[in-house]
This record gives structure tokens, sequence and C-alpha cells, in this order.
């Protein structure tokens, strides 16, 4: 064999430094290229990951990472690492373990950085794992021995005495090393070659065509990492591209160089669906994309026709969307209908073990809870706009007859001139701030109760009867009283309390805090179950009547997901009805938090207000304030609107928000965001060079059985010898 070239610095033309072996420091610390030192004062994220993540000890003393340690630093659980298995991560291990004992010390942990850190990380990487004597080169010897210990036992084989291997690595009497560029360039070839001597293996007649099932474990073996789920699973139609019932080795190259191209079809297709007016394109539109985007003809008409059959499996107009290609070019893409599914199996999972597993449980609630929470500041924003119609509505539900045949109001136009005339503007706002303090601890309740309620009353099969769905929505308003009663009564006083000095000459004007100290905790509940009465068959015609308006007329579902403005239109509507029909309950217990002034009388409960209003003022008294209490949605939801997509942009959610302590996550129809450190350039590098290696063997790297037993004998409290 020839004597090891000097190596060349990965992503020069020429060495800046030639490859010198460090006596004292293990064969494994250095490769083709030696990594900077890192800096004097390593930064404070480096550091501050390895001391989280360290849990074993050197003989010096020193914290150290176990391969499961450095697992879960690069590749924190429940997160979507786009097709790779969590676990592939431990062969990275071996790059930062450069005296293979086993623990990475910190000086180990910031060399990994370093690496990562290098525009050329993905291959650097690759290279240091085959170059396992450490000397700055490969040869075939050190590749083939890596390889047979990292394949799949069932891989299709591969024949490494090839014409194609001889061209890198010399015959067998000419072996020579590869450097880091050329063990590159090899690694850059070699999915195709796979893919050329797979076909070989199975065609056996040497016809040039092959089976699809063969076809499907072809592509399987060598693209799996990068294909979505639902491409894999129809690769078998690519014979229907041909008169054959058999899929030709032309095909295979079309379809191979179109999943090699992707990033690039991404692009053609943006580019043409922004052009076109509804933002569906033809083979023809695609076609001229790519010969405007491009400066040579990069698709042949058959990888064209691959690329459109796959597209177009679920739409054959011939006019496709981004959306329709996406399932061929997105590896995470996954079926919109088992996604919302499995969703609603997860939260109605979550709601029947909350008791067991309140984490679980509050972490399935928590992504609707920040939004209801969002919708809560918008809908204070919209509330404040039309809180003057909610105080003429407590005005006339609380007006009685000063003298027989006369009321102070006339009407609610009446009503709110006086109040301008006698209290001026501010006199409109009376009793807000309690009004703004109850809308999030409101909102919030409400939405998480009938949450867990509906999926306690869920059968196996994901269905919720009517009646059901009312006793949830009761049950969320049964609950919210334990908020809003005090609030409530402490508006009521505030908003009331102008006209109270109008008509009682030197009646004190009070403060909020004057009236809840004055109630004391007993009074603040006075009304309560007046309250009860209102909130509870208001939830319990509110939730269901929302919930159908979704699903059956806006049709929400597995394959629609309904805008803010939609939502919010639902939601006024719903609460329409839910409004009018609870106004009676409304007004009993506006008079019964309301202070009753001298003259007139003093309700002693629920029954007796209810049949002194009907003896006295008649049965159209208990719907005082109805119509004001529906026609301030309108206005109110408007504002609420605009107000609840500025603050989606102003605060956008992430899907690291809302994880509970046992890890478990926010279900969405998304694919789930990579946490804050996973999203750095440097950790993208080490999942691409995962990419690189799964081109060699899809299970490359994936921790032996072996492997794993003796992991555990590194953890603290097992002997690491």
């Amino acid at each position: 064999m020839d004597a090891p070239a000097p190596a060349i610095l990965p992503g020069g033309t020429a060495p800046a430094i030639a490859y010198v072996p460090a006596g004292p420091v293990p064969p494994s610390a250095t490769s083709a290229t030696t990594p900077p030192p890192p800096s004097a004062a390593p930064s404070s994220r480096a550091e501050s990951t390895f001391r989280s993540h360290a849990t074993a000890l050197l003989e010096s003393g020193e914290t150290a990472m176990t391969q499961d340690d450095f697992v879960r630093a690069i590749a924190p659980a429940n997160e979507d690492y786009h097709k790779i298995a969590r676990e592939s991560y431990a062969v990275l291990f071996s790059v930062a373990d450069r005296a293979h004992r086993g623990l990475i010390s910190f000086q180990d942990w910031l060399f990994f950085e370093t690496i990562l850190q290098k525009p050329d990380a993905e291959y650097e990487i690759a290279f240091r794992l085959f170059d396992t004597d450490g000397n700055g080169v490969v040869d075939y010897a050190e590749f083939i021995d890596y390889y047979n210990k990292n394949k799949s036992d069932d891989s299709v084989p591969f024949d490494w005495n090839c014409d194609w291997v001889t061209l890198y690595l010399g015959d067998k009497k000419k072996r020579h090393s590869m450097t880091y560029q050329q063990f590159a360039q090899m690694l850059r070839g070699l999915q195709g070659e796979r893919v050329r001597q797979a076909f070989h293996f199975y065609d056996k007649s040497h016809t040039g065509y092959i089976d699809p099932e063969q076809f499907q474990r072809i592509i399987e073996q060598t693209s799996k990492h990068k294909l979505s789920d639902r491409l894999l699973s129809s690769l078998q139609t690519l014979c229907n591209i041909s008169t054959s019932s058999k899929i030709s080795y032309a095909s295979v190259r079309a379809f191979v160089n179109v999943i090699r191209e992707t990033d690039m079809v991404d692009v053609i297709v943006r580019r043409a669906c922004e052009k076109s007016k509804d933002g569906k394109i033809t083979r023809l539109d695609f076609t001229n994309e790519a010969a405007r985007s491009t400066m040579f003809s990069l698709f042949t008409p058959m990888e064209i026709d691959v690329l459109f059959h796959f597209a177009s499996l679920d739409n054959s107009s011939g006019r496709l969307s981004h959306e329709d290609f996406r399932k061929v070019l997105d590896p995470s893409w996954r079926d919109p209908v088992i996604v919302y599914h499995q969703a609603q199996a997860e939260k109605v999972d979550a709601a029947k073990h909350a008791l067991q597993h309140p984490g679980h449980f509050l972490s399935e609630v928590f992504e609707s809870v920040y939004h209801f929470m969002l919708g809560s500041v918008a809908g204070a924003f919209g509330a404040t706009i039309v809180y003057p119609i909610d105080l003429v509505k407590t005005r006339m539900q609380n007006q009685r007859s000063q003298v027989p045949g006369q009321l102070l109001y006339k009407n609610s136009i009446d009503c709110f001139r006086k109040v301008v005339h006698n209290e001026g503007f501010r006199g409109l706002y009376s009793g807000l701030g309690p009004q703004l303090v109850g809308v999030a601890p409101e909102k919030a309740i409400k939405l998480t109760v009938n949450d867990f309620a509906r999926g306690k009353l869920t059968d196996e099969f994901g269905n919720i009867s009517l009646m059901s769905e009312i006793i949830a929505g009761g049950s969320a308003g049964a609950c919210q009283v334990v908020f809003t009663n005090p609030l409530e009564i402490v508006k009521i006083r505030l908003q009331i309390q102008g006209e109270v000095a109008r008509s009682i000459e030197g009646a004190t004007k009070r403060s909020a805090v004057w009236i809840v100290r004055n109630l004391g905790l007993l009074g603040l509940y006075k009304g309560a179950t007046a309250c009860l009465m209102r909130d509870v068959p208001f939830s319990a015609i509110y939730f269901p009547t929302y919930a159908h308006l979704k699903k059956d007329y806006f049709g929400e579902g597995p394959n629609k997901s309904l805008g803010i403005g939609q939502l919010l239109i639902a939601g006024a509507v719903a609460g329409m009805p839910a409004a009018y029909l609870t106004t009676p309950c409304d007004v009993i217990k506006t008079r019964l938090q309301a202070e009753a002034r001298a003259g007139q009388t003093h309700y002693k409960n629920i029954a007796h207000c209810a049949t002194t209003i009907f003896r006295e003022e008649g049965f159209k008294a208990f719907f005082k304030g109805g119509p004001a209490r529906i026609f301030r949605s309108s206005p109110q939801f408007g504002c609420t609107l605009a107000a609840y997509e500025m603050l989606q942009t102003m605060l956008p959610y992430h899907a690291t928000i809302g994880k509970s302590e046992a890890g478990h996550s926010v279900p969405s129809s998304e694919p789930k965001a990579l946490p804050a450190d996973m999203r750095n350039v440097e950790y993208l590098r080490s999942r691409n060079a995962l990419k690189i290696l799964l081109d060699i063997d899809e299970n490359f790297g994936k921790p032996k059985v072996t492997q794993l037993r003796d992991s555990w004998k590194l953890v603290p409290g097992f002997s690491s010898k």
C-alpha cells in the first residue's frame, strides 16, 4: 500500500497546515485536519450544555459525558428529527471521544463543537468516523471494517471490489488511501452506486426491469431517511408511468435524480406557484420555470413525469399546488387526516388520565390555553371598546320604578345619553377594571374544564354525544363562577354607583378596593347561585353550538383548519343564543348583587327576586338588557380580531412551550419545531452528517445491543472498567 498522502485542509485547495501527529494526544484526537483549539473563554452556552448533561466522572474527578448524555445533549428527546432515528446520533460520540475511553471531557465537547462550526462539518464528521487510527487518511481496510460494524444485517449486498470502488481506491493489488477531499467525493456518489448494484442484484435475468416490490426495497434501504411516509407508501406505483407492470432502470434513475435535487425542485415549484393566478401549476409551467431558474436543462422528461406522477396521486386535475408537491419533497410531511385523529386521540387520552398524569393533560391544553390567553387579551381590548354597552345593559337590568309608572331611563339610548350628561364620558367605563381582570382566568378555566370533561365523556372511537357536550360545557360554566362572581359584583356596584350619586345627594363614590373590603369574602359570593344559573346554561349552550358551528358549518376537520376570523365568527354566533336565553338569570343576578337603595325592595333570595320582579314589573322585565347583550358582540369581535392578529405576530407560539416534566409535547397538525439549540447551524450540520452516513446504510450508527448494555457501565453507580 502506498504511503499515506498528507491531509488537505477541508474546504481549501491547498493545505494550510500539514497533518502532524500530536504525540501525547490520543490517536483519535487528530484527523484530516486539526480544528483550531477552543478559545480560552469557552462560550457560556457550550459550558452550560455540557454541565447540565454530564453525569459521569473521570479518574481525575472531572465531570464527563457518557454516550447517553451526549445523545441527550445534541438530540433532546420528544423532538422531530426529520426521519432520522434519535438513537442514530450515538455514532457521533466516536468523533468527540478522542481517547476511546467511552467518556468525553469538557475539552472533548469543545473539540466536537469546534468541528460543528466548520462549513463542511457534515463531511468531516464522516471522515473522522472512518479514520479510526487518526492518521489523516482512510484506507480500504479501515473503511470496510467500520462499514461492516455499522451496516444492517439484512442490507442488499454491495461489492466493494467493483470497478466503481477501484476508481477511488485502486484495485486489490494497488490500493491507496483517500484524503479528506477524495473521501468526501466518494461518499457523494456512493448512494448512486448502491442503487445501481441493488438493481443488478434483483435483475437476475438482465432485462433492465425489476418488480415494484424490489424497487421499494431498494429505495427504503438507500433513501428512506429522505422521503415522506406518503411517498414511501406509494413507491410501487412508479410502474404506472409506463406500459409495463415492472420498473425500468431508467425510471429508477429518474426517481433517484429527482430526490437528489429535492431542494432545487422545491425552489422551482415555489416560484412557479407564486406566478400562477390560482397557485397551481402544470408540467409546462414547471418546465418553463426550470428553464428560467437554471442555466441548463436540469430535468429530463422522465424525471418530470416521475415528479408529477407522485405529486398527483391525490389530484388528477393536472394542476398541482405546492402542497401536492410537499408530499414528495418534504420528508416530514404527514397525512393531515392521520395527524388530526392522532392529536384528538392524544387529547382524549390525556384527559382520561389527567388525575394520574396531570402534567400530561396540562401540556395537551397548553397550546389551546395560550391561544385563549391571547384571545383574552384581545378580548379585553374588545370589551373595552364595547364596555359602554355593558354598562347600559346593567343599568337597564337594575332599573326599578321610582314612582309608579315612572322610570329613570326610557330606553337604552336614553340611558346612554343621561350617563354621558350626568357622569361624563368616563362614567361609561365605571367598573372596567374588574372586567379586564376577570377576562383571562375566566377564559382559561372554561377552556381547561371543557376540554377535560369532553375527554372524559368521549368514547374509545373519539365520539361524544350532544348531551355529553352539554354536560361538559355546563361543567366549565360552573367552575368559572369561582372567578367571575367576585369580579361581577364589584363591577356591577361600580357601574351602578354613578346613578346613585345623582339620586342621593352627598353619596360617596366608592373604589373597587373599598367595595371588596366592605363585602368581605362571603359578600363577594353574594348571588353566586344566580351566577351559576346564568353561567352553567350559558356555557352548556355556547360550547356545543361553537363546536358544531366549526365542524358542521365552517367544515373544520382533518383537511381544513379554520382561520381566526372563522373562529371568532363562530364564537360570536354561538354567544348570541347563549346570551339572550340566559338574560333572565343575568337580570336576577344583577338585582341580587346590586346594592338596594332606600325605598327599594331588598331581595332575600333568587325565588323572592324572581317573583317580585314578575309581580312588580312583568315578564318583560326578565329580558331587560337582552338586546344589548347580543348587539355588543359585532363591534367587540371585530376589535378582538384585529387585536388577536397583532398579538399573534408579536408573540408567536413555539412548540417548545408547553412541555411537561414528563416530556410530553403539545399535539399539532404541523411537524414539531426543533428546540432553539437545534436551530443553530452547527447542530443542523450534525443532523446533515447523519444523512450522509445514512446514504451508506439506512441503519448506520444505531447502537448495537452490546453497545447499549456497555453504556450502562458508565453511569454513576456502575463500574466504568
